[in-house]
């Protein structure tokens, strides 16, 4: 299983810092989700964890060695990386789309294999759009195309998949069936998931793992249950609310204040 790391880690554009000397490690067979407030790094970080953005300093360490070094297949065969909102040439099907995360086991000269089809097959079976296979990607519901997406990340047969808001523009019905996918992913078949996420009651339902950013850096990680507190909502978001507990999952949830409500009440 990889191990991810990130030592020293600063990362910007131009003359602007967006994140500075952080350092995290990613837990083995967990879900870890990034949360923040808006362009707090969190994107910019998840970027850099992938080897698609050069830090200005630091390094990023995958399986022992620094990231920057290794061979792009190399990378591509133990790490996937899921961008928010990514595009599909027009009249693409769905199984044309998942075989291109066949992309780093192919030579120049490789004919299409037994494996290569018995990747893409099982990555439509487990994201349950096997009978979607022949119809174009652009004819999909938000819910089917991410659906399709994360399938074309698991063909690329990694332990490590890297996700950047992986329910954004979807209903709450299709944000549920997108993480309830991934959860069971990690359950069923072990693998370690990096994600950023808006939804705070979210992350605290999914998550193994939070990572909270703050002013460049690491403001607080662990347990859900450890972490998130009406002190953390107000730092990270500047939000005031009571955290309660899910009565069905016994996960953290804030209860936003608002219509006039100014005092914290509840704490935990």
């Amino acid at each position: 299983m990889q191990t991810l790391t990130a030592k020293d880690l600063t990362l910007g554009y131009g003359e602007s810092i967006i994140i500075d000397e952080l350092n995290i490690t990613i837990p083995k067979g967990e879900i870890t989700v990034l949360i923040g407030g808006n362009g707090c790094g969190k994107s910019t970080l998840l970027r850099s964890l992938a080897r698609l953005m050069k830090p200005k300093s630091g390094e990023v360490i995958l399986n022992g060695e620094e990231i920057a070094k290794m061979p792009t297949k190399e990378v591509a065969q133990k790490l996937a990386i899921l961008p928010q909102s990514p595009t599909t040439p027009e009249g693409l099907t769905v199984k044309e789309l998942v075989k291109q995360g066949r992309h780093p086991y192919r030579g120049f000269l490789k004919q299409w294999s037994k494996e290569d089809e018995e990747a893409v097959n099982h990555a439509l079976e487990v994201t349950n759009i096997s009978d979607l296979q022949d119809r174009s990607v652009d004819s999909l519901s938000g819910g089917q195309r991410q659906r399709a997406w994360i399938a074309m990340t698991l063909a690329q047969d990694t332990d490590l998949i890297l996700l950047d808001e992986p329910t954004t523009y979807l209903d709450l019905t299709h944000q549920i069936e997108v993480l309830d996918l991934l959860f069971e992913l990690n359950e069923k078949e072990g693998r370690t998931i990096v994600m950023v996420l808006h939804d705070i009651n979210l992350a605290c339902r999914y998550a193994h793992h939070i990572v909270s950013i703050k002013d460049k850096k690491v403001f607080a990680q662990g347990k859900p249950e450890e972490i998130i507190t009406c002190k953390l909502v107000q730092e990270v978001f500047q939000m005031k609310c009571d955290v309660m507990y899910d009565p069905m999952f016994g996960t953290p949830m804030c209860i936003p204040h608002g219509r006039g409500r100014c005092i914290f009440a509840n704490r935990v």
